[in-house]
């Protein structure tokens, strides 16, 4: 209930509460950007853009439709997907079959930090990044990214599979390393 106090004052204007709105939920958002971004400063655009989207639409915010944290990660994440849209003039993924006998696995994080994490989903390539933030992170459907990217729903799929391949090939040879030393 405290947040709703903060933001009531944020709408208002008070500079104060926008601040500590700011303080409590900043890290998240950056979290978010860092997801999308290989680069530190491409993440800190992202935020920046973001945080101009949710204080100038913050009136827009009705804590009876669900809690703030939810609706500002979204406005993030819209905002993240933008960026890359603008500086990936020829946004397109390729089209790639669908490969519907794929076997789905889970793969083990167990002992590895979201910081390591993050990292290895910077590492992958825009589009798997991209898919996968957006499917596993997100909670978007594959028909909801093939909406938002402009791709098939094949290509999302395919796109999902091989950055958890390659996430998996990462964390195997991780805990490979970690056995051997």
């Amino acid at each position: 209930m405290k947040d709703i106090f903060i933001i009531n004052q944020a709408k208002s204007g008070d500079r104060s509460a926008q601040r500590d709105l700011y303080h409590a939920y900043s890290k998240d958002w950056f979290s978010i950007c860092l997801r999308y971004h290989k680069n530190r400063s491409d993440a800190e655009d992202a935020l920046q853009n973001a945080l101009i989207k949710i204080f100038g639409q913050l009136k827009q915010f009705n804590p009876e439709l669900g809690e703030f944290g939810a609706w500002s990660s979204k406005v993030v994440v819209n905002e993240n997907l933008l960026l890359i849209k603008k500086r990936t003039l020829n946004y397109e993924l390729k089209e790639v079959e669908e490969q519907s006998d794929e076997k789905e696995e889970d793969s083990n994080y167990n002992g590895l930090s979201a910081e390591v994490l993050t990292l290895m989903i910077q590492e992958l390539p825009l589009g798997y990044r991209t898919v996968f933030n957006l499917y596993v992170l997100e909670g978007y459907s594959h028909k909801e990214i093939s909406d938002i990217l402009n791709i098939s729903l094949g290509t999302s799929k395919s796109q999902l599979s091989k950055a958890k391949l390659m996430l998996r090939k990462q964390i195997e040879s991780i805990m490979l390393n970690s056995k051997v030393s």
